[in-house]
């Protein structure tokens, strides 16, 4: 007879209700932002979009993840500001009413032209905020959020900054988008020492995917195919790595680098400029 009536043998096996997985995407209104929100929402994730300037396009970008079944709201802010990590998680938090943020994507980056010889304090400046300050404050952000949830499970909260292969492969064009990304990818492993147990930090370095800055449809078409698999790298390929990381909970303080082995194939210069170079 059992002793105890109250815990049936169903009850005893039954696992802990999981809460709402949410996560927040910056820069997630196009290119591999919009891929990210879609990879996600496919996933039974709901999604905090955020974005800058593209209300319109955040809007279609909403439509499609509720059109999967999962929620998704709009929150703007401009990165490159000082505070612009604080107020972002503040509404967050006011926008989940009282859910946990699962995970931060950072994503949304600056990116300009620009070498050593020309580079101004501005201009660093307005990269370094943007694309290294932010991320690592929002990273910081999250372990506090999650401090105040109880969590599911080890290994259950989360951040991923979204990198580039050139910190893999070096070369000196858009010298102050470089530097910060370096910075931001030599954080990977140093934020998540500071962020664990409670939160995993890791790494996505994509390769080419889009028509960059000044690029012609021409030149991105050949630029494109300059990787180990010579094959033009599928934005929902890099969603899917992006996803993976952000659910396996023993991935913590690594990058996996999804851009067809392009920073296997060294330049002397930006792939854009090599193409252009090679072609006179």
């Amino acid at each position: 007879m059992n002793k105890l009536p109250f815990l049936s043998a169903d009850s005893a096996a039954a696992p802990p209700p999981q809460p709402p997985s949410w996560v927040l995407i910056t820069g997630g209104a196009a290119r591999l932002g919009k891929a990210l929100c879609l990879a996600v929402a496919d996933a039974g994730w709901n999604v905090v979009l955020h974005y800058r300037h593209a209300h319109a396009a955040a809007q279609q970008v909403q439509a499609l993840v509720q059109a999967k079944g999962q929620q998704c709201t709009l929150l703007q802010a401009d990165l490159a500001q000082p505070h612009a990590a604080q107020q972002l998680l503040a509404d967050c938090a006011m926008a989940l009413g009282g859910q946990p943020l699962r995970c931060v994507v950072n994503n949304a980056s600056q990116f300009e032209p620009g070498t050593a010889a020309t580079a101004q304090a501005q201009g660093l400046q307005a990269h370094w905020q943007t694309n290294t300050a932010t991320p690592l404050l929002l990273g910081n952000g999250l372990l506090a959020w999650a401090q105040q949830h109880a969590s599911p499970a080890p290994g259950w909260f989360s951040v991923l900054h979204i990198l580039d292969q050139k910190v893999h492969n070096l070369n000196p064009d858009y010298f102050s988008y470089t530097v910060s990304k370096l910075a931001l990818e030599r954080s990977v492993a140093l934020q998540a020492q500071a962020l664990a147990p409670t939160v995993r930090v890791c790494g996505l370095s994509p390769g080419l995917m889009y028509l960059s800055g000044p690029q012609t449809q021409t030149n991105f078409d050949k630029a494109s195919l300059v990787n180990l698999v010579q094959k033009r790298i599928d934005p929902a390929d890099v969603a899917q790595g992006a996803l993976f990381m952000a659910q396996n909970p023993s991935i913590n303080g690594c990058t996996l680098r999804t851009d067809n082995g392009q920073h296997l194939i060294p330049l002397s210069r930006d792939v854009m400029w090599a193409i252009e170079e090679a072609a006179h």
